[in-house]
Formats: structure tokens, C-alpha cells, sequence
């Protein structure tokens, strides 16, 4: 046991040395060719090697050192010793047949002896056996220090037997402070009794409760990166209904190659229970409208805007710009990408998109040749009761960014639109599809204009999770508008990565939008994240209903009755043609509503949005607001005009 100790020791300390690594890596290399070739003789020869073999073995042994040492490095089989497992040794065998056949060729070519040809086929079985042994006495050895180094482990079960689990299973077996002690896997597919890796399969799903309670089980290791929504609900009540902790692991595309797996297994949030997949990316195209090239960033400080900046510095751009009011969350967000991303030049611009002359200063400076277009107004309730700055931010503002990027030549302009514009019921909608028609109205200006929608972003600012999240820490009760209110999800990333991909596709003029899957009831999103609390809806936590808010709809739309949706190369995305708005049109409309802005008539700016948008229905709300001010206003002048008779009288 010592012995194994200290080679395990030892091995550590050569890992932790780079120097001492390829020393040590060279020097076992060539003691295993020379045994191996000086065994290869032995065993041709019974153990006595003929005096007038000697000189064929010498000669051997040089041809044996000069293939194998370069060849094993060349084709990679020289490390992963410590990790060694059945695809290494594929590797390693077709390594060593390389390498035997060309030592073998080499003797043919040069040895001026007589060399025995059985003596390649023993040398490469012995030093495939050997080199075999000495790697998986490696891994033997780490594996069985882990175990005994660590303390009282939970006893746990792999959910999921497939590529996943065994990943975790082997994690296990390597990591000294991998906090569970694996005793099977649950796996709904895989028959009962199979041994993997050595581990049992002990049963399905369905039989969780009982093998928890047989097995002593007190956590359940969910390893099924690829679970839908629904399975991974079915599976979350199944743990429940056992009363055992369950975590999970992130999807296998998330796995941060340089952090243990074992740091990376987290608690199951409400982003698992959705089911959205990963997204597949065309990153070479990507790639190509990004690399080398200055990005601007509007609103990247918000949710989408700072996702946007982590996606894109991904692709290595020459420049990005980061373009946002807020002071305080365009710190943070400088700050993180320096540190995520040392080489990157990023800078932080302070400013608002409703100044013209900001936004010159900033398209003078840095000249960017691709601006995606985050910033707006976007919370519905808030902007019911702000109409004027909703427009002069969603509309005015977005205006004023396209067109000054026409005026510097920006070749691709994306504007982040919302599935609000669909049909609008509010005025944050209805300013985001007057952005949209204005957006399509440059088109023809030399820059590609392209608009892309989508829905709710989960734990984006402002969004229904964290609200929750605070409701359920106060203990509650968590507030719903209506129990049969429903909403299209998907992730930030997922939606950055798709707006990137949407850039990529588009030549101008489309309004894309990005597929939702299918919508989700807003209580059972607060049921499921009461749930994932630990708690139970209805009995520790209560969900009230307070009522639609003005603007609010019950269901969101994708698409309006005069939109066709076309489809792209990518699976996820889509084009829906619909009309359009005549560039004499667009400034007719932008001058009234900049009137209607400058006389504060609420009335005046809600009949050009509905000029504008005709599918747009205002809220009653707003609607009595608006004729309650000019009522107001009507009375004013009225008092104004009796006040000026009597003075005139009285004269």
C-alpha cells in the first residue's frame, strides 16, 4: 500500500511539473522500448540470446528508439496516464502498430545483419502490454488514493445511465473530493441488472422510492443533459415523492473543460424543467460577419445586451463597444469582460440612443461595422403609464441609431424586437412594431437592416423569475395576473445565440423571430419554482391572482394575420414577410408623433401610433387617460375664454 502511495506521490508531483512531466514521460518511454526489444529476443531465444544475435539486437534497439520515441509523440498516445480508459487504448494500439511496421521497415532497409521477423510481432505485443500495464496501474493507483482519502461520503444515484452518468461515475472515481458515494444508476431504458463500469443499474424510475429506501440513498445525481421538459418534471416529482435532494449537471456542451465536474453539479432550476435544447450555431458564418471587425452593443448592460457581448467576444472581434446609460450595470459589465476577456479591446460608452449627437460622437470614434440594437423601453405596465418616453426612447431613439449608422456606413444593423409587437395590446408593443416598420423602411439605403423577435427571456431584468424568487424567500404569497395567462420562454443565451445566427442569415429587410417552443402557463411556472424551493405550493407558499395589468395580454402571438412565416437554413429561425412602410410614409408618421410628444397629447400620439399600427388595441386605461386629460385641457381653455368675456364686459 505504500508502494502505491508513493507512486502516486510521485506521479502528482511530476503532473504538477511540466519540466519534471516530459523528463520523467521520456525516460519511461525508453525503458519500456528496451524491455520490451531485449524481451522480444529473450523470449525468440529461450532466454539465452545467441552471441551472433547480439548485434541484431543492438541494431533492433536503435531502430525501436528512433521510431517509437517521435512517432508516439506524433500521434498523441504519450500522456493520459491518469485518465487512461478503453478509447486510449484504441489509440494506443494502433500507435504501436505504426510504429512496428515502420521500425520493421526501417531494419529491412538499413540492419546489415540477419534480424529474425518474429522478433517485431513480440516486440510489439510486449511493449503494448507493458505500456498498457503502466498506465492502467496509473489510474488504478489515483483512483484507489481518492477512495481512501476521502471522509463520509452521501450515499447517491446516478439518474441516467447513458454517456453523462458514466461521465459522473468516472469523475467519482478520480476526484478525492468528489462529495458522493455512487451506488447505482436509475436509468428508464437500460434493463435492470446491468453492470456499467461495475456499477448496477437497480432499477427504473418509477422504482426510486423503493431503492432509495433499500439503498439507503439520501441524493439523486440527475445526468440527463438531453431531458425534455416534461421528463425532467416527471423526474423532479419522482425525487420529491421519494423525499431525496436531487441535482443536476449541466449539458455536456456547457462543461467547463478546465473545472472539476464535481464543482459544476448544481441544484435544477427552473431553465432545466423548460426543456430548452442547446442551440446548434453555424459559428463559421458567424464567425465571418464578426471576427476582425468593431461590433457596437446598444442597451449592453441589460439582460440580452451583456449576453450579446459575451457571445460575440467568443468570435474575436477587432473592437467592441458596449453602449448603455446605466453607469452602474455598464461598470460591472466592463469589468467582467476584462477579466473573461484579457485581449479583447472593450470599451464602456456612457450615453442615451434619444441624443443625435451621442450617438455621431460614438459612430465617429469607433466606426463600427456591425451595431446590434438592445436598448428599450420593455417593461408593459411602466410604459402604460409613460406613453411620451416610451416613444421617444422605442421609437425616436431607435430611429435615431439606424439612421445615423446608414449615414457611417454600417454594413449590418439587428434590432432586437419583441413578441409584443405582434398584435400589440400596449404601448411597449406598439412602439417596438413601429421600430420595426421604420427599421424595414431604410432598407434601400446601403446597410441591411434586419429586426428579430422573440419572447421572454428567463431571469432577465424584470422578468417573472426573480419576482418570484423574492416572493417565495418572504414567504410568500406569489402574485399572478390571471391562471390561464401564458408566455413563450427561452434562455438568454439561447436568444443571444440566435440573434447572432439571425445576422449571420439575413440580407435585408426580414424580420426574423426565434423559435419559442411551446408557451408556458405563468402559475405553473410558479408552481414548479415553489417546488424546486423545497416547498409546496398552495400549503407553504400561496399563489394569489391580482388581475390583468393594462397593456397585458392573457396569450402572446408570433405572427399577425398579414404575416407568412418563410423558413431559413436554420431550424430555429424564421422570416415572416408582412407589409411594409414607404420611406414618405415613415417621416410623415415620425413628424406627428413628434408633435404629438412636444404638446404632451396623450389623445394626438395614440391615434398616430394606431395610423401607424393598425392591428394596435390600446387599453382602457390608457384610452380613459387620454380623454380625461383633454377634458381637462378642454375645460382650461373654456374657463380661459369665460375669463377674457367678463374682463371685456367689465371694460
Amino acid at each position: 500500500m505504500r508502494l502505491v502511495e508513493y507512486y502516486c506521490r510521485f506521479t502528482s508531483w511530476v503532473l504538477k511539473s511540466r519540466r519534471a512531466w516530459h523528463t520523467s514521460v521520456f525516460l519511461i518511454q525508453t525503458a519500456l522500448i528496451v524491455f520490451s526489444g531485449v524481451g522480444a529476443f529473450l523470449l525468440r531465444f529461450e532466454f539465452t540470446i545467441p552471441p551472433a544475435m547480439k548485434p541484431a539486437l543492438a541494431w533492433g534497439l536503435v531502430a525501436w528508439l528512433a521510431t517509437r520515441l517521435p512517432l508516439l509523440r506524433l500521434l498523441g498516445v504519450v500522456g493520459g496516464w491518469r485518465h487512461f480508459s478503453a478509447s486510449d487504448f484504441g489509440r494506443l494500439v494502433f500507435a504501436n502498430l505504426v510504429c512496428s511496421a515502420v521500425a520493421g521497415l526501417a531494419l529491412a532497409a538499413f540492419c546489415p545483419v540477419f534480424f529474425p521477423r518474429s522478433i517485431l510481432l513480440i516486440e510489439g505485443m510486449a511493449y503494448l502490454m507493458l505500456s498498457t500495464g503502466v498506465r492502467m496501474a496509473t489510474r488504478l493507483s489515483f483512483e484507489f488514493i481518492a477512495q481512501r482519502s476521502r471522509g463520509k461520503r452521501q450515499r447517491t444515484l446516478i439518474y441516467g445511465a447513458g454517456s453523462a452518468g458514466v461521465l459522473l461515475l468516472a469523475e467519482s472515481r478520480v476526484n478525492s473530493s468528489f462529495p458522493y458515494m455512487i451506488c447505482g444508476f436509475i436509468d428508464d431504458r437500460a434493463p435492470a441488472g446491468v453492470l456499467i463500469q461495475g456499477v448496477k443499474v437497480l432499477g427504473q424510475g418509477k422504482d426510486l422510492a423503493r431503492i432509495a429506501r433499500r439503498h439507503e440513498i439520501g441524493e439523486v445525481l440527475i445526468a440527463i443533459p438531453s431531458a425534455t421538459g416534461s421528463e425532467m418534471r416527471e423526474i423532479i416529482a419522482r425525487c420529491q415523492a421519494a423525499g431525496i435532494v436531487y441535482r443536476t449537471m449541466p449539458r455536456i456542451s456547457e462543461i467547463l473543460v478546465d473545472r472539476a465536474l464535481a464543482r459544476q453539479i448544481r441544484n435544477v432550476a427552473i431553465e432545466d424543467l423548460l426543456g430548452r435544447g442547446s442551440v446548434r450555431l453555424d459559428e463559421d458564418n458567424i464567425r465571418s460577419r464578426i471576427e476582425g471587425r468593431t461590433v457596437l452593443v446598444t442597451g449592453a448592460a441589460g439582460s440580452i445586451g451583456s449576453e450579446l457581448c459575451r457571445q460575440i467576444a467568443r468570435f474575436r472581434p477587432a473592437v467592441l463597444v458596449g453602449f448603455d446609460i446605466s453607469e452602474t450595470a455598464l461598470f460591472f459589465i466592463e469589468r467582467e469582460m476584462r477579466e473573461a476577456f484579457p485581449e479583447l479591446k472593450f470599451h464602456a460608452e456612457i450615453g442615451s440612443i434619444q441624443s443625435e449627437r451621442r450617438l455621431r460622437e460614438l459612430f465617429s470614434e469607433y466606426r463600427p461595422s456591425l451595431a446590434l440594437h438592445a436598448a428599450a423601453y420593455k417593461h408593459v405596465p411602466m410604459m402604460e403609464k409613460h406613453v411620451f418616453e416610451a416613444v421617444s426612447n422605442n421609437v425616436f431613439g431607435s430611429w435615431n441609431l439606424a439612421t445615423i449608422a446608414g449615414e457611417f456606413g454600417v454594413q449590418e444593423f439587428v434590432m432586437i424586437s419583441s413578441d409584443k409587437a405582434v398584435n400589440p395590446t400596449s404601448i411597449m408593443g406598439a412602439t417596438k412594431r413601429a421600430a420595426e416598420l421604420l427599421i424595414r423602411s431604410l432598407q434601400d439605403r446601403g446597410t441591411r437592416y434586419i429586426s428579430v423577435r422573440f419572447g421572454n427571456v428567463l431571469g432577465s431584468n424584470g422578468s417573472v423569475i426573480p419576482i418570484f424568487k423574492q416572493q417565495i424567500a418572504a414567504g410568500g404569497p406569489v402574485t399572478i395576473t390571471h391562471p390561464e395567462m401564458q408566455r413563450y420562454f427561452m434562455t438568454i443565451p439561447e436568444a443571444s445565440q440566435l440573434v447572432l445566427q439571425a445576422c449571420s442569415i439575413g440580407h435585408g429587410g426580414e424580420i426574423f423571430v426565434l423559435d419559442m417552443g411551446e408557451p408556458v402557463k405563468i402559475v405553473d411556472l410558479a408552481r414548479q419554482l415553489i417546488r424546486l424551493s423545497g416547498l409546496e405550493p398552495d400549503d407553504d407558499i400561496r399563489i394569489e391572482f391580482t388581475g390583468m395589468r393594462p397593456g397585458e395580454k392573457l396569450y402572446e402571438e408570433l405572427n399577425t394575420a398579414g404575416e407568412h412565416m418563410l423558413p431559413t437554413s436554420h431550424d430555429k429561425i424564421r422570416i415572416f414577410a408582412g407589409r411594409g412602410l414607404p420611406s414618405d410614409r415613415a417621416a410623415v408618421h415620425l413628424r406627428r408623433l413628434e408633435i404629438a410628444c412636444e404638446l404632451r397629447d396623450t389623445a394626438m400620439l395614440l391615434a398616430e401610433l394606431k395610423s401607424m399600427v393598425p392591428e394596435y388595441s390600446q387599453s382602457q386605461e390608457v384610452t380613459e387617460r387620454a380623454f380625461s386629460k383633454n377634458l381637462v385641457t378642454l375645460g382650461k381653455v373654456l374657463e380661459f375664454r369665460k375669463s377674457a368675456a367678463r374682463a371685456e364686459a367689465a371694460s
